[in-house]
């Protein structure tokens, strides 16, 4: 081989070597560490808040979900205004922000239904249209499956583009309406209730109760003659209803009348709140409707034994102080050690220093606590979880034990004598 042919051979190597670098950089996957990794939505980067509304359209263009950012915060449009999830919304609004272009897929559209990318105008469409408005260049994204076992990620595509993306993180959208709902109703503990009265659709009551805010366990009122409650804490769960209680779903009160016999439940404080429950069934789903209020006796009944506490608190301390004062003086010096010396040494609470202010303040705070509740409750009803409706039609002998089954009467069931065989006559 002469000089000229193996220059050639050495050309003809580099050359094929720099396109095999070339197409293999070509078709490599961009990586979030790649200069091409880029941001999903770089117009949403520090607009977060700018966005006034977030509209979900499914299979068929059918218009799932319509969030929209109003006066009072953010609210659910198909279901008559009722607020949103706020965390949710941000949440969902915080990941397309963060989310950057792992790799190219592809553009190809017979192949978007693989990745779930489809025209949501098609009506077997997989993925979800993510309509944003409000910000300077609108984004219009179809979200698609969830690459869980591809290592991660999210299929995803523009709008009317042709290449389709994955991207970090799971951006998977809620497709139920509920979903997007602010579910949280109420939290008020068992332990703050004094009592629960129940009524049944057919007028009957079952009324729970505690005697002192310390008891552990409510009792039965009106136990029948010769009943006993199944347990010592047979009546616990009634007071638990209004704890951690969430809906699965709610509607507009004008849509959702109650029926004309319902289930009717009172929930006491200690402290003067009552909590009032209307619930029914229908098509297999458990509906309510709430509604606070406050009982001024109850409430005047706690403040007064609260401040006398205080008082009795603040008597005991000054007391306390006086001792301390005067056992570090000489028998001479004792006389010194007055109540007043003392007494400034221990805190006033307002109960005792300005009583009428110390109940106007506590009162204060049942009637916010009440209003809080009451904007959540009117004007609605909600679709309680069947656990938790189940606690609204207890009856009394859901609470006892039951009645022993008489046993059959001794004498009774004693088996007749076997017929004796007649003695054949001996002369016969």
């Amino acid at each position: 081989m002469n000089a000229k042919t193996l220059y050639i051979l050495v050309a003809v190597a580099v050359l094929a070597l720099g396109a095999a670098v070339a197409i293999n950089f070509a078709n490599r996957p961009e990586s979030e560490d790649s200069d091409q990794a880029r941001p999903l939505l770089p117009q949403l980067h520090d607009h977060v808040n700018d966005v006034s509304a977030i509209t979900l359209i499914g299979a068929d263009n059918k218009v799932l979900a319509t969030l929209k950012h109003g006066n009072d915060g953010w609210n659910v449009a198909e279901k008559s205004g009722y607020p949103a999830d706020l965390a949710k919304i941000r949440e969902f609004l915080l990941k397309l922000d963060a989310a950057t272009v792992v790799e190219l897929k592809t553009s190809n559209p017979t192949l978007y239904a693989e990745l779930g990318v489809s025209d949501v105008k098609n009506k077997d469409a997989k993925g979800l249209l993510v309509d944003l408005a409000g910000l300077a260049q609108p984004v219009r994204l179809i979200v698609g499956n969830y690459n869980g076992a591809g290592g991660g990620g999210t299929f995803v595509r523009h709008d009317g583009d042709a290449q389709s993306l994955l991207v970090n993180g799971n951006l998977s959208v809620a497709k139920n309406v509920a979903d997007w709902e602010n579910r949280d109703l109420a939290d008020i503990a068992s332990s703050r209730l004094k009592a629960v009265t129940l009524t049944s659709a057919d007028g009957k009551v079952l009324k729970a109760y505690k005697e002192q805010s310390g008891d552990s366990n409510f009792k039965i009122a009106d136990v029948p003659k010769g009943r006993e409650t199944s347990s010592e804490f047979a009546a616990n769960g009634l007071g638990s209803t209004l704890a951690g209680l969430k809906a699965d779903d709610v509607l507009a009160a004008k849509d959702a009348a109650p029926r004309d016999k319902v289930y009717k439940a009172d929930y006491t404080a200690f402290d003067g709140l009552v909590v009032d429950v209307s619930g029914w069934e229908k098509d297999g789903k458990d509906y309510a409707q709430l509604a606070a209020r406050l009982d001024s006796a109850a409430a005047d009944a706690q403040i007064v034994a609260e401040q006398a506490r205080a008082k009795a608190d603040y008597d005991a301390a000054v007391l306390a102080a006086n001792k301390k004062v005067a056992d570090g003086k000489s028998t001479t010096d004792k006389q010194a050690a007055t109540t007043a010396t003392a007494s400034a040494e221990v805190a006033r609470p307002l109960a005792v220093s300005d009583a009428a202010k110390d109940r106007q303040d506590r009162l204060d705070v049942l009637n916010k606590e009440i209003e809080v509740l009451n904007k959540t409750f009117s004007g609605w009803t909600f679709v309680l979880p069947s656990f938790k409706f189940a606690d609204l039609t207890k009856t009394m002998d859901d609470m006892l034990k039951p009645l022993d089954q008489k046993k059959p009467d001794a004498k009774g069931t004693e088996k007749p004598a076997a017929a004796k065989t007649p003695t054949k006559s001996a002369g016969r």
